[in-house]
């Protein structure tokens, strides 16, 4: 299960103040802590600054670089901000995100191919909805044959099919969960991952609803998340949820999660 660290996101209060702040030891210590609580990529955005986010963006991706060796996921709206960050990666990064909206696609896309990177693509086009199971598995399917057909392999790309919120849209969570299953099976090879908290915005106790969809959908075919490592009731539940599914060999994920105490 591959883990991608959100936790370095301009849009969380803390984060802002100390990119504002210029407070290097801040963002070297969330980039440290989220490493030691078993991420696979660090997620890097400045998007809330706007007008300034290419150059608060390198100041993140310098600090976090010299203190983690793990890859980058570099997280922005804007291809030109994407295009400056490349050059700086130390590692082959993930790029987060492309859709089928044309301007993602003319402006994404070529680096993808030029840089060879993996790139997480949302099932959201300009006149197509992703509300249904129908819809995400042909916005899937869309995104598969536009990207693989430019030369992306499909293993560098993991496709999400969008959970809305269940305070808004009650059904959304099950059809994710169906999409997922049928986008592993229809398109053997590719990867499908989910930005996590989308489904519990605007309802209480967050967190639980968060793990439990979590659960659900590593039992779908889900084999990569983009969530908070340092959450530990949340991790637990990723390897509890893995090692049921059948996809921790001989346990062994699970059994070294708790030997290192990273289980609650």
């Amino acid at each position: 299960m591959l883990i991608i660290a959100e936790r370095i996101n301009s849009s969380r209060k803390q984060i802002a103040q100390a990119i504002a702040a210029g407070d290097r030891a801040f963002i070297e210590g969330e980039a440290k802590a989220q490493t030691l609580a078993g991420a696979h990529y660090i997620d890097v955005n400045a998007g809330t600054f706007v007008g300034e986010e290419a150059e608060k963006l390198r100041w993140i991706v310098e600090a976090v670089q010299e203190v983690t060796e793990l890859p980058l996921s570099i997280d922005s709206p804007d291809p030109e901000v994407i295009k400056a960050m490349l050059p700086l990666m130390k590692k082959t990064p993930l790029i987060n995100s492309i859709t089928l909206e044309s301007s993602r696609i003319e402006g994404i896309l070529p680096l993808v191919v030029e840089y060879r990177t993996k790139v997480i693509a949302l099932c959201q086009a300009e006149q197509a909805m992703s509300e249904t199971v129908d819809q995400k598995v042909a916005l899937a399917g869309r995104l598969v044959e536009k990207l693989t057909g430019a030369g992306v392999p499909l293993d560098d790309l993991y496709i999400d099919p969008l959970v809305y919120p269940l305070s808004t849209n009650p059904k959304s969570a099950g059809a994710t969960l169906e999409a997922i299953g049928e986008i592993m099976r229809k398109f053997a090879g590719v990867h499908t991952i989910c930005g996590l908290t989308n489904v519990s915005y605007g309802l209480p106790a967050r967190k639980l609803i968060n793990r439990a969809f979590l659960a659900a959908a590593i039992t779908r075919g889900l084999d990569s998340a983009i969530i908070d490592p340092t959450d530990k009731l949340l991790y637990a539940m990723l390897k509890a949820a893995t090692l049921v599914a059948g996809k921790d060999d001989y346990c062994m994920g699970y059994i070294c999660a708790f030997r290192e105490g990273r289980l609650e």
